[in-house]
């Protein structure tokens, strides 16, 4: 390769467009005398890359298996470790509650849920710069500086003297830790297709599960320690937050922006994985805002029934993660008893999450994996609805509920390959994380302090919200089913012709959204 080319690779692989307007490239020249080229700035950096790049030979599948292997050890253990300190440091907060917490900040009334709400509506007000900053700038050093900060703010609520104080620290903590799940997303999504994604996903995800059960030791072992200058729930929040900056730097030097940035492939191996992951038609990196995709958002349905599910599915999330310590502990048992119990919650999210995350893998049915986990919801719902004379029951139906925690990472999968359009895309993980707020903004206000201690409308609501994501599950599936539908008809067709006629690579690497690509594909 020339020294040139190499300079142009080296400026692609940051963002740059390859040269000026009027410079010159071996892919501009792509089809016949009646094909017109889409403007450089449309085409996806990946594209340009291949361009320039040698060894640009197809892989075999024991290549392709060799590849994964190597970029599953690199980066699926970050992100899971991301994951599980974003969880232990949101949900501290419940353990701290059954260490002293509200007794030692003299908290009123409401104000323990105040704090929990508050947290997320920091969360959702961030999402909004996050889906902006994201096409912008590198997304794994997004990712690792807020994983950092986030840190920092878990420290800082050791600090924490009373209520306004308390609230400072959640807020900072949701307004960086906002930043999670969009990134996960887009990062996980730029090195599988579609359906060797669902169980990747599952992996990282599967740090919720864990950090329910680390939760549990962690304040268990904390409850022992005996401090009257500095509690136990202060020397947590200390360690937490220290673990997480660690693993937060850990994250700015292990993890890629892009596969065209690792430095642990070669040149070959990122071409092969490039070709491989073209399929998805989703991209891997265009740094220009598109605006018509931005607003292409505001009438795309299946977003909208995506932002519904997530909705409903985090209500029941919200409640369970903010107060189930605080609901077994109101069964009658002490507060290092109900730390223990919650662990097995860990176990039924490990559980599930896995088994939902290879189901899609090898089924799909996407639809059907989310109302097959809403039926446990609404088993446990109705058990800690209803079954109040009974602790064995009512224990059973907070381990149930938590099977919908799986729920989330099929939507989270299901946005990343059914959503085309870098600015559409970056857009929309965003709002669906910000979705996910808006339950859990719900979910902890059901807990009222009159409803004291059975919490009887708040275990209805968990009962409700289930039923109603599964019916909006259907009913996506529905629209996916009549979206492709209309892709296959005699007209849409003959368009599809016409584009498969095109040059195939740089078809593929096309900065289209889902809608106006004639030949994308919903899965579902």
């Amino acid at each position: 390769m020339a020294s040139t080319e190499k300079a142009d690779v080296i400026a692609m692989t940051h963002g740059d467009a390859p040269g000026s307007d009027t410079s010159s490239s071996p892919a501009s020249g792509i089809g016949d005398k009646h094909h017109t080229s889409p403007p450089r700035h449309d085409l996806d950096q990946a594209y340009w890359y291949m361009q320039h790049t040698e060894n640009a030979t197809e892989a075999s599948p024991q290549e392709l298996s060799r590849l994964r292997r190597k970029i599953d050890w690199w980066i699926v253990p970050i992100m899971f470790c991301c994951y599980t300190m974003q969880f232990i440091d949101k949900v501290s907060l419940n353990y701290a509650a059954v260490m002293g917490l509200n007794q030692e900040l003299k908290l009123q009334a409401n104000e323990f849920s105040n704090a929990a709400t508050w947290f997320f509506i920091a969360f959702l007000i961030a999402e909004v710069p996050t889906a902006l900053i994201l096409q912008r700038v590198p997304v794994a050093k997004w990712l690792g500086a807020n994983v950092i900060l986030w840190g920092i703010a878990t420290a800082c609520t050791a600090a924490a003297n009373n209520y306004p104080s308390l609230l400072a620290a959640r807020i900072f903590l949701g307004i960086f830790e906002a930043a999670i799940a969009p990134c996960l997303i887009l990062i996980s999504s730029q090195w599988y297709t579609k359906s060797e994604a669902a169980p990747r996903f599952s992996i990282w995800y599967a740090g919720l599960g864990v950090g329910q059960i680390i939760g549990g030791i962690v304040s268990y072992a904390f409850q022992q320690v005996q401090n009257p200058t500095f509690s136990g729930w202060r020397i947590m929040f200390v360690v937490l937050g220290l673990v997480t900056v660690v693993i937060g730097v850990a994250t700015l030097f292990i993890l890629p922006d892009t596969p065209m940035q690792a430095r642990f492939m070669s040149e070959a191996e990122k071409v092969m994985l490039l070709k491989h992951v073209a399929v998805n038609q989703t991209g891997i990196r265009n740094k220009k805002y598109n605006w018509s995709q931005a607003l292409e958002i505001l009438g795309d349905m299946q977003l909208w029934l995506m932002v519904l599910l997530t909705i409903l599915i985090s209500i029941s999330s919200g409640v369970i993660t903010t107060y189930s310590a605080t609901l077994i502990r109101n069964f009658g048992y002490t507060p290092p008893t109900a730390a223990l119990l919650n662990m097995p919650s860990g176990i039924v999210s490990i559980a599930s999450t896995f088994v939902v995350g290879y189901g899609v893998r090898y089924t799909s049915n996407r639809w059907a994996w989310i109302a097959g986990c809403c039926v446990p919801g609404i088993l446990g719902g109705g058990l800690m609805s209803f079954a109040t004379g009974s602790k064995a029951g009512q224990l059973a139906g907070i381990y149930l509920v938590n099977v919908i925690t799986a729920t989330l990472i099929v939507i989270y999968q299901w946005t990343g390959s059914n959503i085309g359009g870098q600015t559409k895309r970056a857009i929309s993980v965003a709002l669906i994380s910000g979705s996910f707020s808006v339950g859990n903004i719900i979910g902890p206000q059901t807990f009222q302090a009159k409803d004291r201690p059975q919490y009887i409308p708040a275990k209805i609501t968990v009962l409700a919200t289930q039923a109603s994501a599964a019916l909006v599950a259907f009913v996506l599936f529905l629209y996916y089913v009549w979206a492709n539908k209309r892709k296959n008809s005699p007209s849409a067709a003959a368009v599809e012709s016409m584009a498969e006629g095109r040059q195939g690579e740089d078809r593929l690497w096309e900065d289209q959204t889902d809608k106006r690509n004639p030949t994308f594909r919903y899965v579902y």
